[in-house]
């Protein structure tokens, strides 16, 4: 397996064939089992239950305090 990679500068637009190229490397990869490293194996799920956010916010709380601050944002520009 191959590592691909492309740059695409801000404003440039992939061509017809580049594009259905991409979508069909996407494909292939999405249809390839997926294989943990063996240094990094795959979590169990009692140990991914005992990841928490490191400022002690759920993801809720988060989520309203990011909207929150992109509302103010919003008023501050309208002003």
């Amino acid at each position: 397996m191959a590592i691909v990679r492309s740059t695409l500068k801000a404003g440039d637009q992939l061509t017809p064939e580049e594009r259905e190229a991409a979508r069909l490397r996407i494909e292939a990869a999405a249809r390839r089992p997926y294989t943990p490293d063996p240094d990094c194996p795959l979590l169990t799920d009692a140990q991914l239950s005992e990841f928490h956010p490191i400022n002690g916010m759920s993801w809720e709380e988060r989520d309203r305090l990011l909207k929150g601050q992109e509302q103010a944002a919003e008023l501050a520009h309208a002003e």
